[in-house]
């Protein structure tokens, strides 16, 4: 019956190892390229890109995903002190429990009850507000990277490209090789367009390509709390 509290924050390590928009689903073809994609896409290529990596990647969405995770740090910090509120209610009863007379441990038990029924809520309701505002940065950036990534694509010969942001089966894509990723180079592009500076004390810049294995380009989800243990 209690639940133990864990971080609902996206991992802000974007550079390193991305985190992706959560349960958020991203097109697996920019919206903004239209029909006059496929009017346009004369070329025969194939190529894939990781999608939501690149709107991490990208120094736009670095900036703003490292700002979000600063503005909910209050709220995790807030939930971690309820958390921590549960687990020593929860030591007392376990250490002190059998000592308890009947009607002193009925009361404590549903006063952590009725503490976790709290905290497991407000931990959904940050999560989903987190996904949200998420899913809002990479909408903004994603209008903007559509166009980038169709262009690069008519610019260098491609006919098709498939989006690798999910693994195998999750995503449509078995596996593909090093090659035939253009991650990076339309961040690059994306980014030198872009008047948004690299974040400061940033390394190397532009998103890292995929390995060529069915994990790769893929990106961390934010942690689901568990389901509820019994006591």
């Amino acid at each position: 019956m209690i639940s133990k509290f864990t971080r609902f924050l996206l991992p802000i390590a974007l550079v390193a190892s991305v985190a992706a928009l959560g349960q958020t689903a991203l097109p697996s073809a920019p919206s903004a390229a239209g029909s006059a994609a496929a009017v346009s896409a004369t070329g025969t290529k194939v190529g894939t890109i990781a999608i939501e990596q690149a709107i991490f990647a990208t120094n736009e969405g670095r900036r703003d995903f490292e700002a979000l995770g600063k503005k909910l740090e209050p709220k995790q910090t807030e939930l971690k002190g309820k958390n921590d509120d549960i687990e020593a209610l929860k030591k007392q009863l376990n250490n002190t429990g059998d000592k308890l007379a009947e009607d002193a441990r009925a009361n404590l038990v549903k006063q952590i009850e009725a503490k976790q029924k709290v905290l497991d809520r407000e931990v959904q309701d940050a999560r989903e507000e987190a996904q949200g505002q998420q899913q809002e940065i990479a909408q903004r950036i994603l209008q903007k990277l559509a166009p980038v990534l169709v262009k690069y694509a008519a610019d260098n010969g491609f006919g098709v490209m498939l989006d690798t942001s999910q693994p195998w089966p999750q995503g449509p894509v078995i596996w593909w090789g090093e090659a035939v990723d253009v991650t990076k180079q339309v961040v690059d592009v994306y980014n030198a367009q872009s008047p948004v500076p690299p974040p400061a004390g940033s390394g190397a810049t532009g998103a890292a390509k995929p390995t060529g294995t069915r994990n790769a380009g893929t990106t961390p989800k934010p942690v689901t709390p568990p389901a509820p243990k019994p006591q």
